[in-house]
């Protein structure tokens, strides 16, 4: 009796007990779990549910509401005496958690515990000086201006591109065709859908969210069209079981940066670019200023657009979003916790010192 009433209490436990030896064995765990039982859960994930042409995290929502209210009505009609309804609660609490637990690991997270992607590819990223982020983003921008003349002529900002459908597509099919760069054997099939009501998840304070109960990742529907594609391509990174913010923010860019689409490019690229200033004005303010706006005048326009897009639908608290993913990640022991967003410059430099052989 005891079992049956708390098997997802146990199930849960059991989970935390594996990941604790997951964490000690890295390369066992990038070998069972990431590279051997992982794939199987894609596959299946993406050959039934995902193939709902909408987003299923609903369907996740619905079945929390068709729980809680399974809870309270057990707890009001098959519960006599405070004593029994006191237990009856404990109990739910510790298995519906115990549940959620197991779920998550299973399906997706025991990925945190693999071997980091940075360390298969045998980069070594450091912080860059004031010289070479400034040499990182003279070599950004002139990349940026070739790429956005196959996109337009003119230097309005862009604010339409192609239909979201074609961009998921799209990414889809690069990451297929660039991932043996990275040396990962991902499979399947994964979708990555918008998601609605516009701006929800920006007031939340994320742009995109791989979602592992449903095995779908999911963009805000308000972003803007030129942060789609390297967006989808950050989460889609997830989806094929790569935790570390940072690492998929990388994986993304590589994807964009190796396709033959001229939007996924500069999407990446730009993606890059921002990060980049962000990191010279930390360091000077000063010289920021001075080298924003030397930029090419298309290149600000279609910055000063994200940001104008961004400002149209502000966070309910920056502060609070960003301290509880923070306290998420560090407990997934990610150790850089939402820092580790910032670590695309420093890995875009350790992959093109490589790719030059340095």
């Amino acid at each position: 009796m005891f079992r049956k009433d708390w098997a997802w209490a146990l199930l849960g436990l059991l989970a935390l007990v594996i990941r604790y030896f997951a964490a000690q064995n890295p390369e066992r765990t990038e070998e069972i779990y990431s590279r051997t039982f992982f794939p199987v859960v894609r596959n299946v994930i993406d050959l039934t549910v995902s193939r709902l042409p909408f987003p299923t995290v609903y369907l996740f929502v619905l079945s929390i509401f068709i729980a809680v209210g399974i809870y309270f009505y057990y707890l009001l009609t098959q519960k006599p005496g405070v004593k029994m309804k006191v237990a009856y609660t404990f109990r739910s609490i510790f298995n519906f958690s115990g549940a959620l637990i197991f779920f998550f690991l299973i399906l997706w997270g025991y990925n945190y515990q693999r071997v980091p992607i940075f360390q298969q590819l045998d980069l070594s990223p450091r912080p860059l000086s004031e010289e070479e982020i400034m040499r990182e983003i003279n070599l950004t921008s002139n990349i940026l201006v070739q790429l956005r003349q196959n996109l337009t002529l003119d230097e309005e900002a862009i604010e339409e591109t192609l239909p979201y459908e074609e961009v998921e597509d799209i990414v889809r099919a690069n990451i297929r065709e660039n991932l043996y760069l990275l040396g990962l054997n991902f499979t399947g099939h994964p979708r990555t859908k918008l998601f609605y009501p516009a701006g929800f998840m920006t007031r939340m304070g994320i742009l995109g969210i791989y979602f592992p109960f449903t095995g779908e990742s999911y963009i805000d529907a308000a972003l803007h069209p030129l942060e789609r594609p390297f967006t989808v391509a950050h989460e889609m990174a997830h989806s094929y079981g790569v935790t570390d913010e940072g690492e998929a923010n990388f994986i993304g860019w590589v994807i964009c940066a190796n396709s033959n689409d001229p939007l996924l490019q500069y999407s990446g690229q730009l993606r890059l670019l921002r990060y980049q200033l962000s990191d010279l004005y930390r360091i000077s303010p000063n010289l920021y200023r001075q080298t924003f706006s030397r930029l090419n005048k298309g290149i600000k326009n279609d910055l000063s657009s994200i940001l104008k897009n961004k400002e149209e639908v502000k966070p309910i608290s920056n502060e609070l979003s960003k301290r509880s993913n923070d306290i998420f990640l560090k407990t997934q022991g990610v150790k850089a916790g939402v820092m580790s967003y910032q670590q695309l410059p420093m890995l875009a430099n350790a992959w093109r010192n490589r790719l030059k052989g340095e």
